[in-house]
C-alpha cells in the first residue's frame, strides 16, 4: 500500500495502535517507511518486469529516484524539463500525458507514461542515455 506524505511516496506498514510519530513535520498514527532509492528500485523493477530494459533506463536516468530530499520531483541535470524517475520531458510530453490521465510528477504516472512511450516509440525517447543502459537488461 502506498501513501503520500508531504509529496514523498512511502511504503506503509500498519502495525495497529501506535503512538503518534513525527514524519518530517507531519504527525501520523502509523509506522511509515519513507521512499529510498532501494525501495523505489524494487517498485520500478516489478512494474517493468516484462520490459526490464526500462528499469535499466530508470537506473541510468535518475538512479531510481522520483523525488529529491525535500520531496520535490527531480529534474534533469542537463535539461530542467526532464522530470521524475524516467526523466519524461514535460515540454514534449506534459500535455499528452495529462490528456491521457498520467501525472508525470508522480511515480505511478511517470512509470505509466514511460510504458506508453516505450510501446509507441521504443527506446528512442531515452537514446541520450543509451550508453548506460544498452545491453544491461
Amino acid at each position: 500500500m502506498f501513501e503520500i506524505v508531504r509529496g514523498v511516496m512511502a511504503l506503509v506498514t500498519i502495525i495497529g495502535a501506535v503512538p503518534m510519530i513525527n514524519a518530517g513535520g507531519v504527525f501520523v498514527s502509523k509506522e511509515i517507511k519513507i521512499e529510498t532509492p532501494q525501495s523505489t528500485e524494487q517498485i520500478v523493477r516489478e512494474y517493468f518486469e516484462n520490459t526490464p530494459v526500462l528499469a535499466e533506463v530508470a537506473r541510468c536516468e535518475s538512479t531510481f529516484r522520483q523525488t529529491d530530499a525535500e520531496g520535490g520531483v527531480i529534474r534533469g541535470k542537463y535539461n530542467e524539463y526532464d522530470v521524475g524517475i524516467m526523466q519524461i520531458n514535460e515540454l514534449y510530453h506534459g500535455d499528452s500525458a495529462k490528456k491521457m490521465g498520467h501525472d508525470i510528477y508522480s511515480l505511478e504516472g511517470n512509470l505509466e507514461y514511460a510504458k506508453y512511450l516505450y510501446e509507441k516509440d521504443g527506446l528512442a525517447p531515452w537514446k541520450s542515455s543509451s550508453k548506460c543502459w544498452k545491453g544491461k537488461s
